[in-house]
């Protein structure tokens, strides 16, 4: 119950590990790219507001000549102007002004009651010679349309009551600047202004040098910029001219509020260096995070495999002392019996007393095998396993073993077969190794046959190898367990509750002894029909050894002629 809620409690920790290393992960990531948009927006928002700026210069600059015009005194003006036929000073000071702008390049005047739509209609056109207004009947039909235009709407002021200007300013679109000058005093149209705009030197000399000064080519500065006439579907200004306009790419319109309708700045943010530092850093930032976050789930799950498996094999430990103290005590209590009963002079018929030295001898030998595999897996475990490997047949060493135990085998009625399809194949082995290989394969076969006793041992070669297979049909080995089965300790059955006994260290030893005498082992099996194990040798070339070089490695002298590996 302990292992078990211990287990549980383990699970529960990874999940909860794992779980926090997703979440941190997550909020990074969601601070990381949240991070990001702050910056990206925040450098849209820079962008716009520099087209803000460039928007207020420019009405500024158009604005510049008429600043403080209300202070001006306009119930004189028709007075003066019948007088002398000019504008009162003050007047006359904004005339100058103007005329000194270089975005306007006409100034007319339109007294009230006159319009200039009618054919051969008189009005007033400043002199820049001169610095004089002089009546004229030869002016721009714009003045028409923007006398008009300032008319109307000074007309629907004058109606307002708390209207407190002495004029009223109206752009008709990008052709003029009209003021409509008022009477305060008696509430009434003076007459009209009129400036008529310079298009050309306000783009060229105004908008333009501003685009290019706030905004850098689009490869620096990430943005492009177009002063567009969208009337005419007409590129006016743009800060990089490689660059063809294309609505789509367009992400901000500006549009001039109540001068210059027809135009407007249109903003297309291709991809700010901020942006591309930022996306770049973005990118490093992630790649680090997402390595440290696979360091640490790695290292959290490895940890936790390695505990499982720490548990798993004291287990498996736990149980292999428990059964390997059960296995020693059985052969040592027949033995200490059958002695204590011979000792006493109980037994003194000749064939109890074989049968009971019998006992004695088969316990011996059983209690020695065991020792001899704890010996092995201590060796194997301290590195002291010593291998002298020399040139031998491995027909002639398969042969021998299984003469030598075909008695035992057959006693236990088991049909030993053997075939040996390369008789003359060389390869490296240590002997003794060998033995203990096929003594605890064979024991294997022995221990896991069911009804149908056969063990079928077979010797062959390719070009490079040279093969041992041991095959038995028997009870086989589920696909689950067969990646386990060379592990010390492991048992395709529990320990305690074997049928069978054993320590689960035989096929790690044979595993070890193989890997140890430069060879590879394999297993394959069927659940219900058999389990077979093939071993390969790397193959000598034969025409290296003479039949006495070869029959002296069997001897186990030592043998100085080098050998040379096929492979």
């Amino acid at each position: 119950m302990n292992i078990l809620r211990n287990k549980v409690v383990r699970w529960i920790l990874l999940m909860i590990g794992l779980g926090a290393i997703i979440a941190l992960t997550g909020m990074n990531v969601f601070s990381l790219y949240n991070l990001r948009d702050q910056m990206i927006e925040g450098e849209e928002e820079r962008r716009i507001n520099q087209v803000d700026e460039i928007h207020t210069l420019i009405r500024n600059a158009l604005y510049d000549p008429i600043f403080g015009f209300s202070k001006i005194e306009l119930e004189t003006v028709e007075a003066t102007i019948e007088e002398t036929g000019q504008f009162p000073a003050k007047l006359q000071e904004v005339l100058l002004k103007v005329s000194q702008n270089e975005f306007y390049k006409g100034i007319y005047y339109t007294p009230e009651g006159i319009d200039p739509c009618e054919e051969d209609a008189e009005i007033y056109a400043y002199d820049y010679d001169s610095d004089q207004i002089i009546p004229t009947d030869s002016y721009p039909e714009g003045v028409c349309d923007g006398v008009g235009i300032a008319r109307t709407k000074t007309k629907v002021q004058l109606n307002d009551l708390n209207y407190r200007w002495n004029y009223n300013i109206e752009f008709d679109t990008h052709r003029s600047l009209n003021l409509g000058l008022i009477n305060l005093t008696e509430s009434k149209l003076v007459g009209y202004l009129t400036f008529i705009m310079d298009d050309e030197a306000i783009v060229n000399e105004l908008i333009s040098p501003l685009i290019n000064d706030y905004f850098e080519a689009s490869e620096e500065s990430g943005v492009v910029v177009w002063l567009y006439n969208w009337i005419s579907n007409e590129v006016l200004a743009t800060n990089d001219p490689t660059v063809q306009y294309d609505r789509n790419l367009v992400d901000h319109t500006h549009r001039f509020p109540n001068f210059l309708n027809n135009w407007n700045i249109r903003l297309a943010i291709l991809q700010s260096p901020i942006a591309s530092v930022y996306n770049a850093t973005l990118a490093k930032n992630l790649i680090v995070l997402g390595v440290a976050v696979l360091f640490l789930g790695g290292a959290l799950i490895f940890m936790f495999v390695t505990a499982q498996r720490e548990r798993n094999l004291a287990q498996l430990q736990a149980n292999f002392l428990a059964n390997v103290t059960h296995e020693l005590k059985t052969p040592l209590a027949v033995m200490q019996a059958a002695g204590e009963n011979i000792s006493d002079g109980r037994v003194i018929e000749k064939d109890r007393l074989k049968k009971y030295g019998q006992h004695i001898y088969d316990e011996s030998i059983r209690l020695r095998r065991m020792i001899e595999k704890l010996l092995d897996v201590a060796r194997v475990d301290s590195g002291q396993t010593m291998i002298k490997a020399v040139p031998y047949k491995l027909h002639d060493l398969v042969k021998k073993y299984i003469d030598e135990n075909r008695d035992y085998l057959e006693n236990k009625n088991f049909t030993v077969k053997f075939d040996s399809k390369d008789k003359q194949a060389v390869c490296m082995a240590d002997e003794d190794s060998l033995e203990t290989i096929l003594n605890n394969l064979t024991d294997n076969a022995v221990k896991y046959s069911g009804s149908h006793k056969e063990i079928h041992y077979s010797v062959y070669s390719d070009e490079n190898y040279v093969y041992l297979s041991v095959r038995d049909q028997g009870i086989g080995i589920p696909k689950k367990a067969l990646k386990n089965v060379f592990n010390k300790f492991f048992r395709v059955e529990d320990s305690l509750k074997a049928k069978t006994k054993g320590h689960g260290l035989g096929l790690s030893i044979v595993k070890n002894l193989v890997v140890l005498n430069g060879g590879e082992i394999s297993v394959e099996s069927d659940l219900g029909k058999g389990t077979t194990f093939v071993v390969r040798f790397p193959k000598l070339i034969s025409e290296n050894y003479s039949e006495e070089q070869v029959q002296i490695g069997q001897t186990g002298k030592k043998i100085n002629k080098s050998t040379e590996y096929v492979g």
